[in-house]
């Protein structure tokens, strides 16, 4: 299996926002700085992909994604909250771990793929609790970046 999505340090973060519309703000900052995104676009993006229904995944964990014009492949983001934020999730739990994806605009399958991949990295109740236990962005990376390479093993 090959990497579904890039990551990068600059990417991962942990943040004291305080509702979902600053989550989504902060995440474009991320992304645009990251991989040289206008976090105007990427914002409208997101907010677009949101009025379709909450990506708030359940279990605390938000998914927010959306396709990109000025991207190769998909690209990843990570903020862990400070405190949980409501996120109107399905299951109605607030938000503490915040995965993004961008995906080029024609990338149908591979940005499913990728949401996938993210998908069942965030159902994993281990990863998650070692996420929460994460001393700071770097070891969120770390750990982050460590389980991409051993899924794609």
């Amino acid at each position: 299996m090959t990497v579904l999505f890039s990551l990068v340090p600059d990417a991962v973060a942990t943040s004291q926002a305080e509702t979902k519309h600053e989550i989504l703000e902060l995440l474009a900052r991320h992304f645009a700085d990251a991989y040289d995104l206008d976090a105007g676009e990427v914002l409208d993006r997101l907010e677009e992909r949101e009025r379709l229904g909450s990506t708030g995944f359940g279990r605390g964990i938000a998914i927010p994604h959306a396709r990109v014009s000025g991207i190769k492949r998909p690209v990843a983001a990570l903020l862990r909250l400070d405190r949980p934020v409501d996120f109107k999730a399905a299951d109605a739990l607030p938000v503490d771990l915040v995965f993004g994806l961008l995906s080029p605009e024609t990338a149908g399958v591979a940005h499913l793929h990728a949401l996938a991949a993210i998908s069942r990295l965030a159902r994993d109740e281990r990863m998650h609790d070692a996420f929460m236990d994460a001393q700071n962005a770097e070891s969120l990376y770390a750990l982050l970046t460590n389980a991409t390479d051993r899924d794609a093993a």
